[in-house]
């Protein structure tokens, strides 16, 4: 599959390699098309793997990954047009932290709305899914690094679009029943909240290594 992922930080990087490795087609997306931070990683990750401008990406990609930082999300969407996302599947990770007033950070949107929600507000032929969220990157591409079954929550409005992630995040090694589908995308205001208590965990533990576990 061709892959577009938008951000050239931790998260997009190690989203990209993961799908490279796993055999797709990933263009990086950033503001320019000649973005150190991106070339650096086309070297490392190979043939498989390209930079653009984020409409670059969005035209190359049969499904976008949004790794950018929640603050500037919308902008870069909109840099990449929306004729260029329309009818995608968009697997959205990103969150809504405000570090204005420092850390740890609040939240710029939540309760009642949530960035999900504005994403898909603000392109509406899109097909916003947000998932991956509420966990440290290196376990989004390897969830069997905890040893034991964890979760996983999975929110949008199109159900095939749904299931285009599931199919994806199972790729990365996340069992069926591990992806637990929580309705339509007004359920990422619940998922992007459980950043405040994931942040103090970080810093309480001092690794990303832990996830929620739903038991029932």
């Amino acid at each position: 599959m061709k892959i577009a992922v938008f951000g050239t930080g931790n998260v997009g990087e190690t989203l990209g390699s993961k799908l490279v490795e796993l055999g797709h087609e990933v263009k990086m997306g950033s503001r320019t098309a000649n973005n150190e931070k991106a070339l650096a990683w086309v070297k490392k990750a190979g043939a498989k793997a390209s930079t653009g401008t984020f409409a670059d990406a969005a035209k190359f990609g049969e499904l976008i990954i949004n790794a950018t930082l929640g603050a500037g999300t919308i902008e870069a969407f909109k840099m990449a047009g929306a004729e260029n996302s329309a009818g995608k599947v968009i697997l959205d990770l990103s969150n809504p932290l405000d570090f204005s007033k420092g850390m740890p950070p609040s939240l710029f949107i939540s309760n009642t709305d949530s960035l999900g929600e504005a994403l898909q507000r603000e392109f509406p032929k899109a097909r916003v899914v947000k998932a991956l969220n509420t966990m440290w990157c290196g376990l989004m591409v390897n969830p069997r690094q905890l040893g034991e079954s964890h979760h996983a929550f999975v929110a949008g409005n199109d159900p095939a679009a749904k299931e285009a992630v599931k199919q994806l995040l199972q790729g990365f090694g996340w069992k069926p029943e591990e992806l637990l589908d929580v309705g339509d995308i007004t359920a990422a205001r619940a998922t992007e909240s459980v950043l405040p208590i994931w942040l103090r965990l970080y810093g309480t533990m001092k690794t990303g290594a832990f996830n929620l576990k739903v038991v029932r």
